[in-house]
């Protein structure tokens, strides 16, 4: 292995622009996380094929993908939990492979499997894997009490686990992985079988990690999560990363255009043609009972729309937005919808 990190041809962090929130997080320093050409087979079966990647100080990087594509293999290779046939990987400056015990401490890994004892509590089982990750006295207290705070089980920290819900146990997961403040946490589909209030206070949690700088690495076959969390996306499917980028760049790849379906009636015709003179309106049309109208940034340029309508005899009734999706972009380079 090489004495310095390999240059990769990913290309860097950029703005981050997101659904929910529009952050911007430029890099601090050198990648936290840095992977290149990572391979990996099964017999014949190719898993991965050559993956890399790279995550910033402060950034959530997401492997969005279905189930088979390669991303719980990716993981474990960088976590060096499972050999690889090629590739490089680095974590905080250091070099990550099987045997590099010392390297694996800036890593926090929350596996898709529950790793906590049903027969402990919450504060017992943390104290426990605590002391594996060699934390003692009074700053493993204070870590454990902080980390019940993060997660919001300071109220059942004296239950146990067995009476827990599967969200519970799925934030206490969270936990055991960031008891040791590592440099990269590394979730692989922590919502999936938990119910849509757990799966909220998950990923809020997670959320609220990106505000303490660490990097996250966040496996999921969700759309609306990677959407809602996620700096940038790494799209992968049958083992390779098809692209990569902020959610706006990705959605270019489509095109990036937006659709406004009206029910409407009176002079529709006249409307349509209204509405194409719009700036931004790249195409408009009469539907049954209604308009189509095909346009960039379509809610910003909406009450021109509308105003162009009524001013041509059209009465809207109503109105919805279609935005392209990650789920769109993930059907338009693999040919098939993400949870096929």
């Amino acid at each position: 292995m090489s004495a310095q990190p390999p240059a990769l041809d990913a290309t860097p962090p950029r703005e981050n622009e997101l659904t929910a929130r529009e952050p911007e997080r430029p890099a601090n320093g050198p990648p936290v996380l840095r992977c290149a050409g990572l391979r990996k087979t099964f017999g014949e079966r190719v898993a991965v094929g050559g993956v890399g990647f790279e995550i910033g100080q402060g950034e959530t990087y997401g492997l969005l993908g279905p189930n088979g594509a390669g991303k719980t293999t990716t993981i474990s290779m960088i976590c060096g939990l499972l050999p690889r046939d090629g590739g490089e990987v680095w974590v905080d400056g250091r070099p990550i492979d099987i045997g590099a015990t010392g390297a694996k401490a800036a890593i926090g890994y929350v596996p898709q499997d529950l790793a906590i004892y049903p027969d402990l509590t919450a504060r017992e089982n943390l104290r426990f894997f605590g002391r594996l990750q060699r934390l003692g006295g009074k700053e493993l207290d204070r870590r454990v009490d902080e980390v019940l705070e993060l997660i919001g089980l300071a109220d059942r920290a004296k239950d146990r686990t067995d009476a827990f819900s599967g969200g519970m146990k799925r934030r206490l997961n969270i936990g055991i992985g960031l008891l040791h403040r590592p440099k990269l946490l590394v979730l692989d589909e922590p919502t999936v079988g938990v119910d849509p209030q757990s799966r909220n206070a998950i990923l809020s949690s997670v959320a609220d990690l990106e505000s303490e700088g660490m990097a996250i690495l966040y496996t999921t076959h969700y759309m609306e999560e990677a959407e809602r969390l996620c700096d940038r996306v790494g799209i992968i499917d049958m083992g390779l990363i098809r692209a990569e980028g902020t959610r706006r760049e990705l959605i270019a790849l489509v095109g990036g255009r937006d659709r406004i379906q009206m029910i409407a009636t009176g002079d529709l015709n006249a409307a349509a043609a209204a509405a194409a003179r719009v700036e931004r309106v790249e195409e408009a049309s009469t539907v049954d009972g209604g308009l189509d109208v095909v346009a960039t940034d379509a809610r910003t340029i909406l009450p021109r729309v509308l105003e162009a309508v009524g001013a041509a005899g059209a009465i809207v009734r109503s109105i919805e937005v279609i935005e392209p999706d990650l789920e769109a972009v993930f059907l338009h380079l693999t040919g098939k919808a993400l949870r096929d």
